[in-house]
């Protein structure tokens, strides 16, 4: 497969997860391989996102579930917002550096700087062009500003997750993965919360009687919805605070977060200059991720596909185009299920069948109903929340699942075999997990012999 007619036989641009999860793979294979990165090595999740949100949120859920074992446990904990955010730096600064050498030491070039595309073999980094004769654009997405006055005022969620200090009062503007997540981690770190969503409906991706359960215990810890509300402006007065003006209020705060979700990262590629197709979702690309010039392809989050955009997708996409431009596979690309969740305490987790779907077709479908305060080992941290909704086909093998609970995320992992594999009910008698744990009460909620 090598060429000597370019600089490279393969260039990402970008260098997050469908980058590193699969590029040094082709370079160990002898191939001459570039990656191009403008900013940290490593892209959004382990320096802006996933990584780092989760080393702020250990501390929250931690916080959450003490809480919920009162007066078992008696006292308050105390949550230090800057000693949670130099932990984070020491967890996460590391990271780009070993990313760095994870490629290099695999024989990958790496180029710093911002690329563009001169033609469909060439992008440019700042005066030098760089040829190959395959390329892959892996830039993800980025947050999308606020179309109003005074945008520039609203922080993005790299800038909250930067912070020394929280601010007193904090507005939120969305309904997302981002708004419920920080919500959840303010309002444990001491800040008046206040999130102002567009429609009536928060998260919608999800189960919405779930969703309400979140959002009425988020409201029990102080947050403050509004909902059908539209953003107008953002003002910054002369006491260094900020004025958000609604249609039909003015709410004054020391804070203002924009999680109204994130776009493409390829509006300065120069795409239109060699005719690749994207739409306002992403990269439009076939199922082999080639895109409609057939020397490019795309991976990860800057993709439009129905697929959930999140680092698990990215690195199931990255082993996969590994293969195919190792020529080792000329299958396309064959999506299992993949879970999602959303790290506020309670958890909320989903994979599969979507309730709404089943729900849509009873006849393919059985949905099934757990309250999970019933279960004698959530009663053991007293979880005031616990609700889980699984869904089956006609062979009565379990093909969703979707939980709101301190353990869900925990509980989806444990299902996720039996949904991807397509267990029988015979099969999952044939697993024993250990008891008495999380594992074996989700496993405990399937269908067995």
């Amino acid at each position: 497969m090598a060429t000597t007619n370019y600089d490279f036989d393969i260039l990402y641009l970008g260098s997050g997860h469908g980058t590193f999860d699969g590029a040094p793979t082709l370079a160990k294979q002898g191939l001459k391989v570039g990656v191009i990165e403008a900013g940290l090595v490593g892209g959004t999740c382990p320096n802006y996102g996933c990584n780092a949100k989760i080393t702020l949120d250990f501390p929250v859920h931690l916080q959450h579930q003490v809480h919920e074992l009162n007066p078992v446990l008696r006292g308050a904990l105390t949550l230090d917002w800057n000693a949670n955010l130099r932990h984070k730096q020491k967890i996460i600064e590391p990271l780009p550096d070993m990313l760095t050498h994870r490629m290099t030491d695999s024989g990958m070039m790496l180029i710093k700087g911002f690329g563009h595309f001169v033609d469909a073999h060439t992008i440019a980094v700042n005066e030098t062009q760089y040829t190959a004769d395959k390329i892959v654009i892996a830039t993800g997405l980025k947050p999308r500003p606020l179309t109003i006055p005074g945008n520039e005022w609203a922080m993005d969620s790299t800038a909250f997750m930067a912070l020394d200090n929280l601010p007193a009062n904090l507005v939120i503007i969305g309904g997302g993965y981002i708004a419920m997540e920080f919500a959840t981690m303010a309002i444990a770190a001491g800040s008046q919360v206040t999130v102002i969503l567009r429609g009536d409906h928060a998260l919608r991706q999800f189960h919405q009687p779930l969703v309400n359960q979140l959002m009425l215990h988020l409201t029990d810890q102080g947050v403050t919805f509004l909902r059908q509300t539209t953003v107008q402006a953002i003002k910054k007065t002369a006491t260094q605070r900020y004025e958000v003006l609604t249609e039909d209020d003015t709410l004054v705060t020391n804070g203002v977060l924009n999680a109204t979700g994130r776009e493409p990262n390829i509006d300065l590629l120069a795409l239109d200059a060699i005719g690749l197709d994207s739409t306002a979702n992403g990269i439009l690309v076939n199922d082999h991720l080639r895109t409609n010039i057939p020397n490019i392809y795309a991976v990860g989050d800057v993709i439009d596909k129905p697929q959930p955009k999140l680092t698990p997708t990215a690195t199931f996409e990255a082993r996969y185009l590994a293969q195919l431009l190792g020529e080792h596979t000329t299958d396309p690309i064959d999506y299992p299920p993949i879970p999602t969740a959303v790290f506020s305490s309670p958890r909320l987790a989903q994979v599969g069948v979507s309730v709404t779907t089943a729900q849509a077709h009873p006849a393919e479908y059985r949905i099934v109903e757990q309250h999970l305060a019933d279960n004698w080992y959530h009663q053991v941290s007293q979880s005031k929340i616990g609700t889980t909704i699984l869904v089956f086909d006609q062979a009565d093998r379990l093909v969703g699942a979707t939980e709101l609970s301190d353990r869900a995320t925990a509980s989806i992992n444990t299902l996720l075999p039996a949904i991807t594999l397509k267990l029988t009910a015979h099969e999952v008698n044939r697993i024993i997990p250990i008891f008495p744990t999380d594992e074996s009460a989700a496993w405990k909620l399937l269908p067995h012999d």
